[in-house]
């Protein structure tokens, strides 16, 4: 990654210079130190998207309860079963236009119907955006809205492979109605977000360091010494005020990235470990409480040759529950996936959180889930969901069945649990039953 140095002539020769002569640029955002959060526990959300719906056999454990089999798809998770909830019976019941790949994407954590548009999928009527915010959204603002849960971006929205095309296929995440928020799949991207900040201080420092030489070098003249005394005590205490915020910043230091990663097919799990390495270090500063993570998009057509798949994804989910050879390859690459939700989690797992006495796992609920069902049924019910983290009041360490409960009641439920007493979420009328009780 490249940045643009400063040069100290071309700093005194814009306006950022003349802020010396003035005593108002203290407290500028880029000068203060960084919010130190109070200490106590912190809530925190991740939501994982894997498309194209789940194979059924494999996945689905046969035993409820604590016992369950991890034998499959979900082995990946089996060191952590203890802090795993798999949930069956969750189903997306928001109906109206639009096909079922884009109600499964668009309709997923918003609980809300899509608006009439000119989008065309599958063989039902075109569809636009979605009616409502989604649950990372409503959930972010608020914590948002509160001093000791405000964060510096509230939300990061990370995407892997996610196609650079704007349409309900794509997007899963809404700030309201027809406002969707897209992912940032480029991790160098991500990172500049995440420390752009850090570096602009650390060449700032520098920068002063060079105009306060350039200082005591000028030769004294008694009509300018009042001036130059001035000017340099306004260098010392912006430095001053930039080395606190360096400081006091604590964990908010760069992690590293391998370098020129191309965002092709073929280095999708070098993509993936690099959002998921950021995603864990934007908790560990405290940057955000709440996280999306969205593996390519419905109908998403990764080719999986590291697992010595060949074919799109999306092609293998429309094969035939009988098709063996396809039906393994599924299973192969939902076990890969499921290897990503483990490798976040123990990343999180091995992060103590002295304050609480626990793990940053043990304060973080990770949801993975998906558009469909089933693939080749494009079927909405029956979403795979699997929980991982502390639990905030879920009860982890199993699996349970549930009788085709709607999306909105599971987000309902993980909004309380974050704190958020809601009423409702998305369509009310879907909500009647309250939060779901796991």
């Amino acid at each position: 990654m490249q940045w643009k140095p400063i040069l100290r002539r071309d700093f005194l020769l814009t306006s950022a210079g003349t802020l010396l002569a003035l005593p108002g640029w203290r407290g500028l955002p880029w000068t203060r130190p960084a919010d130190v959060r109070r200490a106590g526990v912190k809530k925190r959300l991740v939501i994982m998207f894997t498309p194209n719906g789940m194979v059924r056999d494999g996945f689905w454990p046969e035993t409820e309860g604590p016992e369950f089999e991890m034998d499959g798809v979900l082995r990946p998770l089996e060191p952590l079963r203890s802090k795993t909830l798999v949930v069956k019976g969750i189903c997306n019941k928001i109906r109206g236009d639009g096909d079922n790949h884009m109600r499964g994407m668009s309709c997923l954590l918003t609980g809300n119907e899509l608006f009439p548009g000119n989008i065309q999928g599958g063989s039902d009527t075109p569809a636009g955006w979605a009616k409502g915010i989604s649950i990372d959204q409503e959930i972010k603002n608020y914590l948002q809205s509160q001093e000791d849960t405000r964060t510096r971006f509230g939300s990061l929205e990370f995407g892997v492979l996610v196609q650079n095309e704007a349409n309900p296929w794509t997007r899963m995440v809404y700030a309201g109605p027809n406002q969707p928020v897209a992912p940032i799949s480029d991790p160098y991207r991500m990172y500049d977000k995440l420390h752009g900040a850090t570096r602009n201080r650390e060449q700032l420092r520098q920068v002063l360091d060079l105009v306060r030489d350039d200082f005591d070098g000028v030769p004294a003249r008694n009509d300018a010494n009042e001036m130059l005394r001035t000017h340099r005590q306004y260098v010392e205490a912006m430095q001053q005020d930039i080395d606190l915020a360096l400081q006091q910043s604590g964990p908010l230091v760069p992690i590293q990235l391998p370098a020129n990663v191309p965002l092709v097919n073929d280095r999708m799990p070098d993509i993936a470990q690099m959002q998921i390495d950021l995603l864990v270090n934007g908790f560990v500063n405290d940057l955000n409480r709440i996280a999306t993570l969205q593996f390519t998009q419905s109908v998403g057509e990764p080719k999986m040759r590291w697992l010595e798949v060949s074919e799109g994804h999306h092609q293998l989910s429309h094969e035939p529950d009988e098709n063996a050879d396809a039906q393994d390859k599924l299973r192969r690459i939902n076990t890969w996936y499921c290897e990503q939700l483990a490798y976040l989690a123990r990343k999180l797992e091995a992060i103590p959180e002295p304050a609480t006495g626990g793990t940053m796992l043990d304060n973080t609920l990770i949801v993975w889930t998906n558009e469909l069902g089933h693939g080749n049924s494009h079927t909405l019910n029956n979403l795979p969901m699997v929980l991982v983290g502390g639990g905030f009041g879920f009860e982890m360490g199993r699996y349970t069945r549930v009788d085709r409960v709607s999306t909105t009641r599971l987000w309902l439920a993980i909004a309380h649990a974050m704190g958020h007493s809601l009423d409702y979420f998305g369509l009310a009328e879907l909500c009647q039953d309250g939060p779901l009780i796991l």
